[in-house]
């Protein structure tokens, strides 16, 4: 019969979509912040780029937090706004609700700047089969100084 390929083809894509959502306590990210070393902020908002996207630009988002195990996601472009209190970041991902951006963690010193991307599958995607396709997504980051001559870091890189 045809039922039979067609439903082990389902469960097959179902677990192997499950499989890659599952992440460490560890990665979850943690932050020892002493008297000493600089402060580190999440931004729980970033600001909506100021136009919309045509077929070829990255999907504007920003953090909706509530998602499964995030993870560090690693972004491609880091370009300062032209009123240099602005990061606009870049980075390959999935759909949503599998993948959503939870927060972007920014810290910074005197020196540089480290943005961090956390993603996971949102908390309201239970039991959901994702699909495997790349979206391009951008988000704009509120720096609390003028990034001046400081150096953009990407904290989910080793």
């Amino acid at each position: 019969m045809i039922a039979t390929p067609l439903l082990a083809g389902s469960l097959l894509l179902a677990l192997g979509c499950g499989a890659a959502t599952g992440a460490s306590a560890a990665n979850r990210g943690t932050d020892a912040t002493g008297p000493s070393q600089p402060v580190a902020h999440t931004v729980t908002h970033t600001v909506a780029p100021r136009t919309e996207p045509t077929g070829d630009e990255p999907k504007p988002t920003w953090p909706k937090g509530h998602t499964v195990n995030p993870r560090k996601v690693r972004w491609l472009t880091a370009k300062r706004t032209k009123d240099a209190r602005n990061l606009q970041i870049v980075w390959w991902s999935g759909v949503e609700p599998c993948f959503v951006l939870d927060r972007v963690s920014v810290k910074e010193t005197a020196k540089q700047v480290t943005v961090t991307l956390w993603e996971g599958p949102s908390s309201k995607a239970k039991n959901m089969a994702c699909i495997a396709v790349a979206v391009q997504k951008v988000t704009v980051v509120k720096l609390k100084a003028p990034l001046g001559k400081r150096k953009i870091v990407d904290g989910a890189k080793p």
